[in-house]
């Protein structure tokens, strides 16, 4: 028989409850399909810099008149076989970038993009957004090593990368130079993979890493989620790199619903 009375037997600090695991999680990212998007091509862009060097003096130019460059580069992504998938070009079948252009630049300034006017249907009046910073890069001098820290000792950075998440609407048709590819990278390719997509592009799945998405399918079912067991059931069904736009590759069939130049504005 217990001596303690009934109203000593509650502590008058109780434990503190921990909060979920989940409380601090960012919003879930709705994903989807690669199917739901239109891939086309336009007239050959030729690069703007014949060689690095060249594109290092154009840097040296650039500092000297206006001070240091500001680079604004978008991360967009879909999903095939319920597993993220980044798009990027493909120069010369070597040189991989994100996209990168000055109506990025703009819609982060949150100035109002154009719209393709001449196409029709649902979506057409639909922009991507523009998300979270995932990453700043610095040029610490003209070269072209670049670090996701500013050197202590460095005082006058030469450029400053920023990449943004860009949450892709519903529908969009997207097109790209002829003389380049439009790929579909599952994130397990890119991850730790720095020999062939360099430091920063290898470093996207650590930065996507911090959300939770959200898979659909093309009549806007839920059905995937992360965390999730979602296992391909064949081989065929297995993520990989796709070619979805550029030389040698044929337009994609589906709805036309707004037209997004991949190929425009200021490359590196």
């Amino acid at each position: 028989m217990s001596t303690v009375p009934p109203a000593a037997q509650e502590s008058s600090r109780p434990p503190i409850i921990p909060k979920s695991f989940s409380d601090r999680q960012p919003a879930t990212i709705r994903l989807y399909p690669l199917s739901n998007y239109t891939f086309g091509t336009k007239e050959t862009q030729p690069e703007e810099d014949p060689s690095v060097l060249a594109r290092l003096k154009r840097l040296e130019e650039h500092y000297e008149q206006y001070g240091m460059r500001r680079t604004c580069e978008g991360v967009l992504v879909c999903h095939e076989h319920n597993h993220p998938h980044v798009l990027m070009l493909q120069i010369a079948n070597a040189f991989f970038k994100l996209r990168r252009s000055r109506r990025l630049q703009s819609a982060v300034k949150r100035a109002p993009s154009p719209v393709g006017s001449q196409f029709s249907g649902e979506g057409v009046n639909e922009d991507w957004e523009v998300g979270d910073t995932l990453a700043q890069w610095w040029r610490p001098n003209f070269e072209t090593f670049m670090y996701p820290f500013l050197p202590g000792h460095v005082t006058r950075p030469k450029e400053c990368k920023k990449l943004y998440f860009i949450q892709l609407p519903k529908k969009k048709v997207l097109s790209v130079p002829k003389n380049m590819k439009l790929l579909a990278v599952p994130l397990f390719e890119l991850y730790d993979n720095t020999a062939r997509y360099g430091p920063q592009l290898s470093a996207i799945p650590h930065l996507l890493s911090r959300y939770n998405f959200e898979f659909v399918d093309e009549n806007d079912n839920v059905v995937a989620v992360t965390p999730g067991d979602q296992t391909p059931t064949s081989p065929s069904e297995m993520p990989k790199t796709k070619i979805l736009a550029g030389d040698g590759v044929a337009n994609s069939d589906g709805q036309d619903t707004g037209m997004e130049d991949l190929g425009g504005g200021e490359m590196q």
